[in-house]
């Protein structure tokens, strides 16, 4: 249960939001999942039933515990009936400030008083989403990373009103959720969003130069600095829209060494978006 035994909700059924549920149930959280259309939804609890049958293939969970699990997670079309009564919300919509701020608003009407409210943007300002709060001390940010199901890191943000209270809890369900945490004083991007903003951009502006194949700076990067993914991969699994986004709000707030290269601008516009759309640096 969450924090006094009420159901957490998560807003957004998309890549990072159904993995944040799935994270949910196998707390053994009871879960709401909303998003704008049944569509989406239904793709969602595909999604994670998907994910428990291969923890039950792997041998890590058994088939009765994934069923149990399952039954507790609720769909809904209706941001009123999934956080009516929850004692945390998580919200998991596209990095678009005014889409989260008029669902924030929503939630503010139909939210009990009382519980958390935490966003899992990846760059963007949580102060500037609690402020359409009543009580701004009860938002924070807990962001999670694709795929959630695997990685272990939750970036948990204290935004300026953030109370110590909210900070708990939301430690409590990242650990409760089997995640390891680190907390940061908000700031554009965090710490990973930040680092990596850079890093991708750079391998952008390599590529765009002829200095090496992505291929390669792929793999020199996989070779030579033990990273796990190369910069390409991960953009494509992250998506070139969502990246750009982040680096467009770093440069607006933080400078010009964040300024997108060309090349990445290019990609989006030409609606190579990454592995969702099967093209993006690479094809699929």
């Amino acid at each position: 249960m969450t924090h006094d035994g009420r159901p957490l909700a998560v807003l957004g059924a998309g890549t990072m939001g159904h993995g944040i549920a799935h994270a949910a149930l196998t707390a053994g959280y009871p879960t709401r999942l909303y998003d704008v259309a049944e569509v989406p939804l239904q793709k969602a609890v595909e999604v994670i039933r998907a994910i428990f049958a291969r923890s039950v293939e792997l041998g890590k969970d058994t088939a009765d515990n994934a069923d149990v699990r399952l039954r507790f997670l609720s769909t809904t079309t209706s941001v009123a009936q999934a956080v009516r009564d929850a004692g945390v919300v998580i919200e998991a919509a596209p990095e678009k400030m005014d889409l989260k701020l008029a669902l924030l608003a929503e939630v503010q009407v139909h939210a009990p008083a009382d519980a958390v409210i935490a966003s899992n943007t990846s760059a963007l300002s949580i102060t500037e989403m609690a402020a359409v709060l009543d009580r701004p001390g009860r938002m924070g940010g807990m962001h999670f990373f694709n795929p959630v199901q695997k990685m272990k890191l939750v970036e948990v943000v204290r935004a300026l009103e953030t109370s110590d209270d909210t900070v708990r809890v939301m430690t409590e369900v990242a650990v409760a959720m089997g995640k390891e945490t680190v907390l940061i004083k908000e700031s554009p991007g965090f710490i990973t969003s930040r680092i990596n903003a850079l890093i991708g951009n750079e391998a952008f502006y390599m590529l765009q130069e002829g200095v090496a194949s992505a291929r390669d700076i792929d793999k020199a990067l996989k070779l030579g600095l033990n990273h796990p993914m190369g910069p390409f991969e991960l953009v494509d699994l992250v998506g070139l829209d969502t990246r750009l986004s982040i680096l467009q709000y770093l440069h607006r707030t933080l400078g010009e060494k964040f300024r997108p290269c060309p090349l990445l601008e290019q990609h989006v516009a030409a609606g190579r978006l990454g592995l969702k759309v099967g093209q993006g640096v690479f094809d699929y």
